[in-house]
């Protein structure tokens, strides 16, 4: 059984305004104030799950877990072949600017 992030959102907003251990009620006016649909079953079980705990000590370990794990690395090839197509579109348009400037000297000459 899961909670929904708008729980632990609520949960964490009125940490951050001072509220070290809100309640119930507090969460499901928290939600319904920003026009969400607060879910008793799962504040309860959130509240269950974090009973005892500290919830910026649960974070902190969460961030040393996440940066564990490796992330991205396939993408790295894309920044030079998009640097490579822009210069290509520059050449092409120049190319096109120096016809012209031709054809106009060519102009002015005859």
């Amino acid at each position: 059984f899961f909670f929904a992030m708008k729980h632990l959102a609520a949960l964490l907003l009125l940490q951050l305004g001072g509220n070290a251990h809100p309640s119930k009620a507090q969460i499901e006016a928290v939600i319904a104030a920003g026009g969400g649909e607060p879910e008793g079953d799962r504040i309860n079980f959130l509240l269950k799950q974090l009973e005892g705990k500290d919830v910026d000590t649960l974070i902190k370990e969460g961030l040393t877990k996440i940066s564990s794990v490796g992330v991205g690395g396939g993408s790295g090839g894309s920044a030079p072949a998009a640097a490579a197509a822009s210069s290509s579109a520059k050449e092409e348009k120049a190319a096109p600017a120096k016809e012209e400037k031709k054809a106009v000297e060519e102009e002015e000459d005859g």
